[in-house]
């Protein structure tokens, strides 16, 4: 293991969680790695993300209510739990003492991409992902590609013997396990069939449907039988593509765009001797000297939620309206439980354009109640379900996100230390002149400005 220092440690909190807390600035320089890492690798008794909204079961008795009314009525109550459970996952990434845990949520939120209206179904995704995320990678897939909101999302509630639905199967082999290049469209027909009737009942469990599963014989990635969901996903894992598939994706994720080839032979390799244990494989990778190597550091533009999570990781604040966030992640193009597709966002450049660059070097001053917000969400219909009219109250209401930062721990956490050092993770082009004003040199001050350049968009 390499020896702690301050830069190391700051690229360990960004990749294997959301930065620094506002609690582990005091003795970052300090901190051993081994000891960092044994802290992220700590499990505490796994709580699943909820909502407190009523259930949609209750418009039922709505007797008075037109049929349109009830209608609009499910979607406004979808609509509230859903936001609910956005809020909540993103409160677990800010708060939880296991930020390994929602980091890899976070990960696997995007690489399992699904995007229904049904908040029991989102739940249950969700929480599946986050009690799996640093388990086996069998179990998740397993428990993902059964979970109705996934089975809805890709449409295999439609794929029956006579009429094979391939989008489920597809997707399954192209983005979730295999990648492009390593099945044929035969093989893409074969799966479909092996997984017609996997489905869901009226109550939201999964159901095997057997009388319209086909049970002719199937010929699947080289293997001839009488298979079913199951045994295609076993035969999926048995491939060694699958397990580079992911560790790529992994790498790319958590280390560096660019990919090593011979790290990431290595690492695919020891996955899958380990039978798929995540846990192992992300061990590999933080023990490493390489992913201290100054090319991997400092490299990685922050996505939407990483930047806001990781400025109220070290900001703590009190906000009056927690909806507001939401708005915050629609403008910046990454709102939790919203990809835009089954491939989930792009990472890197994409998330940068003027409008977004513009926010987010503002977004310090905005929740500093030092300038307004003087933007409107770009139109999703999708995400707003048409409901334009609200949208531009909301903008009005939304002018002050009413949040209190309380500065006066800042100050204490920052106090006597360059705070440069301590929130930007490739300071070569900084000029610190820009960031000190000339008339305020305050640890206040200091911070928002920090926080609002080019560089503090990096991790």
């Amino acid at each position: 293991m390499m020896l702690s220092s301050l830069l190391n440690n700051k690229h360990l909190l960004w990749r294997a969680g959301f930065g620094a807390g506002i609690n582990q600035f005091e003795d970052l320089k300090n901190k051993d790695i081994k000891t960092l890492l044994n802290d992220l690798f700590k499990e505490e008794n796994f709580i699943e993300v909820t909502y407190d909204t009523p259930d949609v079961e209750t418009i039922d008795y709505m007797t008075d209510k037109s049929p349109a009314e009830k209608k609009k009525e499910i979607q406004r109550i979808n609509r509230e739990q859903n936001n609910e459970l956005n809020l909540n996952f993103l409160n677990k990434m800010i708060n939880s003492n296991e930020q390994l845990r929602e980091k890899m949520a976070f990960f696997w939120h995007g690489h399992f991409a699904s995007r229904v209206q049904n908040p029991k179904f989102n739940r249950q995704l969700l929480n599946i992902i986050r009690k799996n995320a640093l388990g086996n990678f069998k179990d998740l897939l397993f428990e993902v590609s059964q979970a109705p909101a996934m089975l809805n999302f890709l449409n295999n509630q439609q794929n029956k013997k006579d009429h094979p639905n391939e989008n489920f199967a597809r997707e399954v082999m192209e983005l979730f396990t295999m990648g492009r290049g390593n099945y044929t469209e035969k093989d893409i027909r074969e799966g479909a069939r092996a997984f017609t009737g996997w489905g869901y009942d009226k109550e939201g469990n999964f159901a095997e449907r057997k009388k319209i599963h086909d049970e002719a014989t199937k010929t699947f990635l080289g293997k001839t039988g009488n298979f079913t969901g199951t045994d295609a996903l076993n035969i999926i894992l048995e491939q060694k593509a699958t397990a580079k598939f992911i560790t790529s994706k992994i790498y790319k994720f958590f280390v560096n765009e660019n990919v090593d080839e011979s790290i990431v032979n290595k690492l695919s390799d020891s996955f899958y001797s380990s039978n798929y244990d995540i846990k192992k494989l992300m061990n590999d990778i933080f023990s490493s000297s390489w992913f201290y190597d100054k090319k991997n550091i400092g490299n990685r533009i922050k996505s939407p939620v990483e930047l806001m999570v990781g400025m109220m990781r070290t900001l703590p604040m009190h906000i009056q309206n927690p909806e507001n966030l939401i708005i915050y992640q629609k403008l910046l193009g990454q709102m939790l439980l919203y990809p835009p597709n089954v491939s989930g966002w792009p990472n890197g450049k994409s998330w940068i354009d003027s409008s977004t660059l513009m926010l987010r070097l503002q977004i310090p001053q905005i929740w500093s109640g030092l300038r307004p917000l003087e933007y409107s969400p770009r139109q999703d219909d999708d995400i707003d379900m048409g409901m334009k009219s609200r949208e531009t109250a909301l903008n009005k209401s939304f002018k002050n996100p009413n949040i209190t930062i309380d500065w006066a721990r800042v100050e204490k956490a920052f106090n006597n230390k360059n705070c440069e050092d301590y929130l930007i993770q490739n300071s070569n082009t900084l000029s610190m002149d820009s960031v000190k004003s000339f008339s305020d040199n305050t640890v206040k001050m200091n911070v928002i400005n920090l926080m609002s350049t080019p560089e503090y968009q990096l991790m």
